[in-house]
């Protein structure tokens, strides 16, 4: 074979493979991705699939609902001439908002609500802290036991509950009253003074088991080690608990306060159920939700409800955001 031959057929003359005489590959394009989608395409497709059924839920759950009801508090049904036509929507604006702010039922449901958490808060997350705290210490035993016995009474529904309770306040029915009157103890839990307690009770009994499974599991993530390094320095138990897992929780911390401080603007089952007794203080319109419950279904004012929903709504976003503010800047405070 010649050296010509053997160059064209891409050997040297050496067997070293030599250039080869073929017509050039054209060059890729830089901006043109080898095959299909780039990876970045894929993962919005993939993200925007995965997401577009939550988006669709919330925006028929929430969205369209919220938006319902402002549109319909800016109405109100009036009767046209002598009522023979009988009753007419009409637009009126904000009318319905200053109806309610300027009923003197509305604004003590508000009162109602602040003596409700200044009892409820207190005792909730200072009684969820306590037991994860026992919980989570070395003392602790049957640790699944109780964890199952606090958390079985947030399974069952509010309504039962109340009912039970109503059940256990009832002084003809409830043993607890009976023997509490036995031990020289008179307490009536539908009295004025009394209906605030009882329904706190409730409350607790409900949703403390529920809170302290959530920080009991923050307490679980809580490196270890640093546990043993606070017992090498000499830090005792109530220290440890104090100084080394409350700050480590305190996102959990957060995050329970909020939703217990939302959840008790909602008040409504439990005094409903409690106004249905013997003698009960409550009233139709003794908390905020109450009254808009009443105005829609008792007094058929629709507008005004929906009008007490949104302004109830606004005070829970406001404590939200003045909560959420609050540990922010305390946070930042912190050396």
């Amino acid at each position: 074979m010649s050296t010509h031959d053997a160059e064209r057929r891409g050997v040297g003359r050496a067997g070293v493979p030599g250039p080869r005489t073929g017509p050039p590959k054209a060059p890729r394009s830089p901006g043109r991705p080898s095959q299909g989608l780039s990876s970045r395409t894929r993962t919005r497709l993939a993200a925007g699939t995965l997401l577009t059924p939550f988006f669709a839920l919330f925006t028929v759950a929430m969205i369209v609902p919220v938006g319902y009801a402002l549109w319909l508090s800016l109405f109100t049904e009036k009767q046209s001439g002598l009522g023979f036509d009988g009753p007419r929507t009409v637009f009126d604006g904000l009318g319905n908002y200053a109806t309610a702010l300027g009923d003197q039922a509305f604004r003590d449901g508000f009162w109602v609500l602040l003596g409700y958490c200044a009892l409820y808060l207190p005792l909730m997350i200072g009684g969820a802290i306590a037991l994860a705290l026992l919980l989570d210490s070395a003392l602790a035993r049957a640790r699944r036991f109780f964890q199952l016995a606090l958390f079985l009474p947030h399974a069952i529904p509010g309504l039962i509950a109340a009912l039970i309770w109503i059940y256990l306040y009832t002084p003809e029915l409830s043993p607890v009253v009976a023997a509490m009157e036995a031990g020289g103890i008179g307490f009536d839990f539908f009295s004025a003074e009394g209906t605030l307690p009882s329904i706190v009770n409730i409350a607790l009994w409900q949703w403390l088991g529920y809170n302290v499974v959530i920080f009991y599991a923050a307490l679980q993530a809580v490196d270890r080690s640093l546990l043993e390094a606070a017992t090498v320095d000499g830090a005792g138990n109530w220290r440890i608990a104090f100084s080394v897992k409350l700050p480590l929780i305190r996102s959990s911390l957060v995050m329970v306060l909020l939703f217990t401080v939302i959840g008790s603007l909602q008040l409504f089952t439990e005094p409903l159920i409690l106004s249905r007794g013997s003698g009960s203080a409550v009233t139709s319109t003794w908390t905020p939700n109450m009254y808009a419950y009443s105005a829609a279904f008792e007094r058929n004012d629709y507008g005004l409800a929906a009008a007490a929903s949104v302004l109830i709504a606004l005070v829970a976003a406001a404590l939200s955001y003045l909560v959420t503010r609050f540990t922010n800047r305390r946070k930042g405070a912190r050396p």
